[in-house]
């Protein structure tokens, strides 16, 4: 792919991530909010207080099973070896959602973890592969949001969508703790909810597990690709490409 192309790519991305919800968006979005009201607040902290350690553990304590960032390389020859990575991790996933949906209940529920640090590990070597130093903080922070922006609701992919087209601005005023984690759980745990509950199922859990991991990997880094992108162009809404990716 061209650079030409890729940035095609990118407009139009950026373009739905940006289009204004639907009537059924809307719809969906009242009815999630009224089933999490039904949730006791004590629960919803609980929740939040343990998606939060959970993240930060994997997100901000790995600092030594990082890449090196990629040093040199055109978008194309990146992006060839980050689509590999995306077939291994998606595969991997794959798998351990088939064999932890096998297993019924009790390893069902061991998936979320498991999954959450497939997923995070990924986009760590994603951003090596763009040439990013990830064993900053900011870089690490920037993972967040793009995570976030995989697995959430249209009107939280919009606000969150802004937030990384604005980067400079976000990184400097928004710290890990300052980082609203009520948010990300919930849309988190509603975007995946339906097929991790199938997961639990028995007999089909297993097939299940298998392609609701693969969706989601693809998901995450396809998004992690056009999040990248918009780094690599800058002002990527511009008519002509910047001077030094021509």
């Amino acid at each position: 792919m061209t650079d030409q192309q890729a940035l095609t790519d990118l407009r139009a991305w950026q373009q739905r991530m940006q289009r204004p919800p639907t009537l059924l968006n809307r719809f969906a979005r009242l009815v999630q909010a009224r089933l999490n009201a039904l949730l006791p607040e004590k629960l919803h902290r609980a929740i939040t207080t343990a998606i939060q350690k959970m993240v930060q553990g994997v997100l901000f304590g790995s600092m030594h099973t990082t890449r090196q960032p990629l040093p040199e390389g055109t978008l194309a020859e990146r992006e060839a070896r980050v689509r590999k990575r995306i077939r291994a991790y998606r595969n991997t996933a794959a798998l351990e959602g088939g064999v932890t949906g096998a297993g019924g209940f009790l390893l069902g529920l061991a998936d979320f973890p498991l999954l959450l640090g497939i997923k995070l590990k990924l986009l760590f070597d994603i951003a090596a592969l763009y040439g990013h130093e990830v064993r900053t903080f900011p870089e690490r922070l920037y993972l967040l949001y793009i995570f976030q922006l995989a697995f959430s609701s249209h009107h939280t992919r919009r606000e969150t969508y802004r937030q990384l087209a604005d980067w400079p601005t976000t990184e400097a005023t928004v710290t890990v703790d300052a980082f609203d984690w009520r948010t990300f759980q919930q849309e988190y745990r509603d975007y995946i909810d339906l097929a991790k509950m199938a997961q639990l199922l028995p007999v089909v859990g297993a097939a299940v597990g298998a392609v609701a991991n693969y969706r989601l990997l693809e998901q995450l880094g396809e998004t992690a690709i056009m999040c990248y992108r918009l780094r690599w162009f800058g002002a990527a809404t511009t008519a002509e490409l910047p001077a030094s990716h021509r």
